[in-house]
């Protein structure tokens, strides 16, 4: 009788920082939603920008280095969110997560077309694959950052032509859908590449836990 092998177990070691990153990325997300709530877009775009700030010397306090995505995101909101208050137009924190995804698309497609997985570079210390397994995850990261700037730029387009002459009503549906909306569908596209975290890991390697990059 041939004996079986049980599974490798989840690497907690490997989980627990992907878990204090993802709370630190979700808070500003939470203040921008409650603060739109109770004020408007603006207060809620420069508690957002000093949300991001604290997040991330936080993540610099705890987990002693600051990731390059959370890094170049936080750059763009400050950018963008102060063009926001200097002009007093929304539509620049409204296009935000479109810079950023399709800076982070263009990154990883580009790079793949110089036969380079950078993502490689963004989650090198945590996962160990081999490099077709890199190629196929920075394709498919790459593709999902492509899906999310355009989502981003039809809810936010599409609550202005829904809601013509209610500008609040239609910034609320999209900071709604930005909080509540991009979030999950993330999370769903990361647990989705589990199997190929563990199919391109080295036999030696545990099972692998889904890099979740909370766009903010």
């Amino acid at each position: 009788m041939t004996e079986k092998t049980a599974d490798p177990e989840i690497n907690w070691e490997e989980l627990r920082p992907q878990l204090i990153k993802m709370g630190l990325e979700l808070g500003p997300l939470v203040i921008f939603f409650v603060a739109n709530a109770r004020a408007d877009i603006f207060v809620a775009t420069a508690w957002f920008m000093g949300a991001m700030l604290v997040s991330l010397a936080l993540t610099w306090f705890i987990l002693k280095k600051i990731a390059i995505m959370p890094l170049v995101t936080g750059v763009v909101v400050f950018v963008m969110g102060g063009l926001t208050l200097w002009l007093q137009d929304d539509t620049f924190i409204k296009i935000k997560p479109t810079i950023t995804n399709s800076l982070f698309a263009a990154v990883l497609l580009g790079g793949l077309l110089f036969r380079h997985s950078l993502l490689k570079y963004v989650f090198g210390d945590v996962y160990k694959l081999k490099p077709e397994g890199w190629s196929k995850l920075t394709l498919n990261w790459g593709l999902f950052f492509v899906v999310l700037a355009v989502l981003n730029e039809v809810v936010w387009r599409g609550a202005n032509a829904y809601f013509p002459s209610d500008a609040k009503a239609a910034t609320d549906l999209w900071v709604s859908f930005k909080t509540f909306g991009i979030m999950p569908l993330t999370v769903i596209f990361s647990i989705s590449q589990v199997s190929l975290l563990n199919k391109y890991a080295p036999d030696s390697e545990g099972k692998h836990v889904p890099p979740v990059v909370v766009e903010t």
